[in-house]
C-alpha cells in the first residue's frame, strides 16, 4: 500500500517544490559534485525542459554553476558554446547547426541558449557560462563520418609543426565520400556498413598514431596555441577514434552487435563528460538511461539489451563526490498515452503530493517510504523512448525530479 499522503507530505515537506529545492538538495550531499546529472524519463516534453531551464538558472545564480551539458553532438556544440560565450554567429544558424537529435528545434533550448548569451554579456571571460554537447556525432539510425574530427586533429598537429606520418590528402582519400559512412541501412544490416572496409582499418591505425602526439608534444603545443585549443583537439581525437570504433562495431554481424554499439556510445559520452568536469560545476541533461548508475536495459525488436551508462562509467572512474544523479519521473502525460500512475508505483506515490513539480532527495524519500514495497510502472507511452523509474534503482540516485501533469503542446 502507498504511504498515507499527509504522512509523505510531512516527511518531505513543501520545500521539495520548485527548482530552488535542487540547491538545498546539493547542500545535503556529502560533497559538492562537479557534474550533476539531471535525467528525463522521455525526450521532448516542454514542461520538463522548462523546469530544467529554471533549475539551471537557479544553480547558476545560487550555487556557482558554470556550464550546461546536453545529450547532443559534441562537435556541433562548439558553435553553441562560441555563441553563448562571445555572441559570434546568428542564433538561428546556431540552433540549426549546433545541435543533433532534433534538440535545435526545441523552443526551450532556444530560450536557454538566449538566456546564457544574455547573462554572459559584459562579463569577464573567466566568468562566462559554457555550453557543451557530450554525445558523439550519432543519430538513431546512422553515425557520422569521422572526417571533420580526424582532419581537424591533423590540422591542429600540422599547424603546431608536429612531425606526422601521414598527409591530410592521405586521410581525405581514405575517408572517401561521406555518404559511404552515413548509410542508414547499416543500422540494421551489418553488411551495409563501411566499418569492415580496409580503408577504415587503415584510418584506425593512422588515427591511433595521431592521438598520442597531443600528449607527446603538449609542453610545446599548449603554450604555442592555448589550453582551450589543445582541449578542443583532444575532443576531436576522442571523436575520430570513437567514430571509427563505432563504425567497425556496426559491421559486426554477431548477436551482441546492438548492445556493443550502445555501450560504445555511452563510453564516448563518458569520456566527454570527464573532459567537461574541470569546467564545472556543470548541469548535465540527458535521458535517465544515459545518466543512471545501474546497468541500462532496453527490450528492442526481440533483443534484451544491457550496457553501462555514461553516468555509471563517470561515477566509477571519477570516484565518490564528483558525480550526482537526479532521476526524472513523470506522472500523467495523456498526449503520450500515459494516464494516472498506479497507486503501487513510485510515480503514483509522488502524485499524492500537493503541487505539480517536486525535487526530492533520495534519502528523505527513502525515509518517507519507510520500507514500503513499490512496483515498476507498467503502462506504456506512444513515445517508445519512455522508461518509467524503477523503484529498485532509487538507492542509486541522489534525488528524483517529478512532474505530476505534463500538458500537451501545440
Amino acid at each position: 500500500m502507498p504511504a498515507d499522503p499527509p504522512v509523505l507530505d510531512a516527511v518531505l515537506g513543501r520545500d521539495a517544490e520548485g527548482p530552488a529545492a535542487v540547491v538545498r538538495l546539493l547542500r545535503s550531499l556529502p560533497a559538492r559534485p562537479r557534474l550533476l546529472g539531471l535525467g528525463e524519463a522521455m525526450h521532448g516534453e516542454r514542461a520538463v525542459e522548462d523546469l530544467r531551464n529554471e533549475i539551471f538558472r537557479e544553480l547558476v545564480e545560487h550555487a556557482g554553476y558554470r556550464a550546461f551539458v546536453l545529450e547532443s553532438d559534441c562537435v556541433a556544440g562548439l558553435a553553441v558554446d562560441e555563441y553563448v560565450r562571445t555572441g559570434a554567429g546568428c542564433l538561428d544558424d546556431v540552433m540549426r547547426t549546433g545541435f543533433s537529435h532534433g534538440w535545435g528545434a526545441r523552443e526551450a533550448n532556444r530560450e536557454l541558449v538566449s538566456w546564457m548569451r544574455a547573462r554572459n554579456e559584459g562579463r569577464p571571460a573567466g566568468e562566462r557560462l559554457r555550453f557543451f554537447g557530450f554525445d558523439a556525432p550519432l543519430e538513431m539510425m546512422s553515425a557520422a563520418s569521422p572526417r571533420r574530427a580526424l582532419l581537424a586533429l591533423h590540422d591542429y598537429l600540422a599547424a603546431g609543426e608536429v612531425p606526422l606520418r601521414c598527409s591530410r590528402d592521405t586521410l581525405d582519400e581514405l575517408l572517401g565520400p561521406d555518404e559511404r559512412w552515413t548509410d542508414e541501412a547499416a543500422a540494421l544490416d551489418p553488411s551495409r556498413s563501411v566499418g569492415d572496409h580496409p580503408d577504415v582499418a587503415a584510418l584506425r591505425l593512422l588515427a591511433d598514431d595521431l592521438v598520442p602526439l597531443l600528449t607527446v608534444h603538449a609542453p610545446r603545443l599548449i603554450p604555442a596555441t592555448s589550453r582551450e585549443e589543445w582541449d578542443r583537439a583532444r575532443m576531436y581525437a576522442r571523436t575520430a577514434t570513437g567514430l571509427l570504433r563505432y563504425h567497425a562495431g556496426m559491421a559486426e554481424p554477431s548477436a551482441a552487435r546492438v548492445a556493443r554499439l550502445l555501450g560504445l556510445r555511452d563510453a564516448m559520452m563518458a569520456d566527454n563528460l570527464e573532459a567537461v568536469a574541470p569546467h564545472g560545476p556543470a548541469l548535465v541533461f540527458a535521458h535517465n538511461r544515459h545518466l543512471q548508475r545501474e546497468p541500462s536495459t532496453w527490450r528492442l525488436a526481440g533483443m534484451e539489451l544491457e550496457w553501462w551508462s555514461a553516468g555509471a562509467i563517470v561515477d566509477a572512474r571519477l570516484g565518490a563526490g564528483y558525480y550526482a544523479f537526479l532521476a526524472g519521473a513523470l506522472g500523467t502525460v495523456r498526449h503520450q498515452g500515459l494516464g494516472d500512475p498506479g497507486p503501487g508505483t513510485l510515480e503514483g506515490l509522488l502524485a499524492t503530493l500537493p503541487g505539480e513539480r517536486h525535487v526530492l532527495g533520495s534519502r528523505a524519500l527513502a525515509a518517507a517510504l519507510d520500507g514500503r514495497a513499490l512496483i515498476p510502472r507498467t503502462d506504456t507511452a506512444g513515445n517508445h523512448g519512455y522508461f518509467p523509474l524503477d523503484p529498485a534503482h532509487l538507492a542509486g540516485t541522489d534525488g528524483v525530479v517529478f512532474v505530476k501533469h505534463v500538458p500537451g503542446t501545440k
